[in-house]
């Protein structure tokens, strides 16, 4: 952290964000994959979080078995939404305090739990109901920018470099771009367009315009299933390359 710019803290912060979730939502899929192969359906985990439009969306779209089993095990039994406001911010507190704690014996897991918790109650008594009528950038940038700090404060298990992290991030006491930023995006810029492409749903993106009417023309050929087919091989065989070229690194969310 000794040499970080705040374009390049924010460059990290979203590596890593994307770093978790193709982790994650991979060995999911793999574990579907999997489970079919042996006569098991298990359903999907992820729907694409990185198109979400609110941090309520979000929690919708991400880790969804997780996130089923706090409402139907924790919250539900609580009173839900059921029993006015107050028993149910209570209620968002309790379960998000404890979906920090689920992922690891750590304070920054709590403030975490703690970070999520207060952004949804804010969303659901104020800041839902006006981001409605706002474009839909705005959305999905403002849940973005929320998503990647939560995952630095995921990510930070030492308080001292989290807030170091968070200062960069926020420009206080560091230069705003240098070298460093530049470097990193030269020899990743393919590697982070491939994550986005990767991360996103085309057809949802294109769904209220023009190129859906396209989209769904060529989806009607016999072409469009095999050029499909042809990107997925390509893609698993880069990835091969990927693995074959670097060190042992096993799965980053087996940790939680």
């Amino acid at each position: 952290t000794a040499n970080l710019s705040t374009a390049s803290a924010w460059l990290g912060a979203v590596a890593y964000t994307f770093q978790i979730y193709f982790d994650f939502s991979g060995y999911s899929d793999m574990a579907i994959g999997l489970g079919e192969m042996f006569g098991f359906h298990f359903l999907e985990n992820f729907n694409y979080p990185y198109m979400a439009d609110s941090i309520t969306d979000f929690w919708r779209r991400w880790h969804i078995s997780l996130s089923s089993w706090f409402r139907e095990y924790v919250y539900i039994p609580l009173g839900g939404n059921r029993r006015g406001m107050k028993i149910q911010l209570r209620n968002i507190c309790i379960v998000w305090l404890l979906t920090g704690l689920w992922h690891g014996a750590s304070w920054n897991f709590v403030l975490w739990g703690v970070y999520y918790g207060v952004l949804l109650m804010i969303e659901k008594l104020y800041l839902l109901k006006h981001l409605e009528k706002s474009p839909s950038w705005f959305r999905h940038v403002y849940s973005m920018i929320l998503v990647i700090i939560g995952w630095t404060i995921f990510a930070k298990t030492d308080f001292g470099e989290l807030w170091t992290y968070i200062k960069a991030m926020l420009g206080i006491g560091v230069a705003r771009i240098n070298s460093d930023f530049f470097y990193y995006v030269s020899c990743n810029a393919v590697l982070f367009l491939v994550l986005i492409i990767c991360s996103i749903n085309l057809k949802e993106l294109m769904k209220n315009t023009k190129l859906a009417e396209k989209a769904a023309a060529w989806g009607s050929r016999d072409t469009y299933g095999i050029t499909k087919a042809v990107t997925m091989i390509l893609l698993l065989m880069v990835s091969f390359a990927f693995l074959v070229g670097d060190s042992y690194n096993p799965f980053l969310y087996f940790r939680f």
